[in-house]
């Protein structure tokens, strides 16, 4: 049993990692439960629960920042509310064509809303480049996260 609890943890930090980049996968905390497997089997007695909640912590951020982030960066690159609106609008009907969606929807969305409010084509493009990185920037701080969970749980298993 001990050896399926650890094949399925270290199946759950690879299938994270894909999720940081996947956004159909909730990579962080795939991750984070591949942790938490690893604490339940004789592999992982180390494994500290302090370490586990802080981490989870961690992962709820970061999974939460993943929406508001492309938002912001709208917002930082001169993009108005209908912008950020459109930006969070196109998160969450970008989750339906995920993967694709998911990575243009918060580009597509704040263009749209701009050009709606009465913007102009250059002015809606800025905030929908803001929007992009916002993702992108989300993205990141994902992997980050997921490397941190993967560090810990490698110095776990092996030191």
């Amino acid at each position: 049993m001990d050896i399926f609890l650890l094949v399925v943890a270290v199946l759950c930090l690879l299938i994270g990692f894909v999720g940081c980049i996947a956004p159909a996968l909730p990579g962080p905390p795939i991750s984070w439960l591949g942790l938490l497997l690893l604490k339940f089997s004789s592999f992982g007695a180390e494994v500290s629960w302090v370490w586990i909640a802080v981490l989870a912590a961690v992962v709820i951020v970061v999974t939460v920042l993943d929406y508001i982030v492309p938002v912001w960066g709208t917002k930082k690159f001169g993009g108005t509310k209908a912008g950020s609106w459109g930006a969070g609008v196109g998160i969450l009907i970008g989750m339906f064509f995920a993967p694709l969606g998911i990575i243009i929807g918060p580009f597509l969305g704040a263009f749209a809303f701009e050009l709606l409010a009465g913007k102009s084509s250059k002015h809606s493009l800025k905030a929908a480049f803001g929007a992009f990185l916002g993702f992108l920037f989300g993205v990141g701080l994902k992997l980050i996260a997921c490397a941190w969970i993967a560090v810990y749980f490698c110095i776990q298993l092996f030191f």
